[in-house]
């Protein structure tokens, strides 16, 4: 397969990077703020389970949890398709950056990708919001 045209979506956080790392990598943190996943989202076994709405159940499975603010998950579809999604947390002077690889999936028309970037940026957005109130 080829390399997929990619986007590097970030925002910048006022709170210490090491406590937005350890609430982005809590999985159970990420139904408050990534819309993305859908509704309902549990843990099941070794993986999370959302309910993707006219979808259906999406599994997501994630990094093993780590020092470094790697927050890289997988998420299957219900036709078996995974994607897999690089989301990092680093140090920005005393605050955090958080960056989300998003990469075009085979297929995808440019406003497809152009609202799947609106969407992550939005989620982004409620990220910082709820780490800085």
């Amino acid at each position: 397969m080829p390399t997929m045209p990619s986007r590097i979506i970030h925002i910048a956080i006022e709170r210490p990077w090491r406590d937005v790392a350890r609430f982005v990598l809590d999985p159970a943190n990420m139904a408050q703020w990534a819309a993305g996943l859908g509704a309902g989202f549990e843990r099941r076994g070794d993986h999370w389970v959302a309910n993707g709405g006219p979808i259906g159940e999406i599994e997501v499975r994630f990094a093993p949890d780590n020092q470094f603010g790697v927050a890289d998950h997988d998420v299957t579809m219900p036709d078996g398709t995974t994607v897999q999604n690089a989301l990092r947390v680093v140090p920005n002077g005393d605050g955090a950056e958080v960056m989300f690889t998003l990469l075009r999936q085979p297929a995808m028309s440019d406003a497809d990708f152009e609202a799947d970037a609106a969407h992550v940026r939005k989620d982004l957005e409620k990220l910082k919001s709820i780490l800085e109130s």
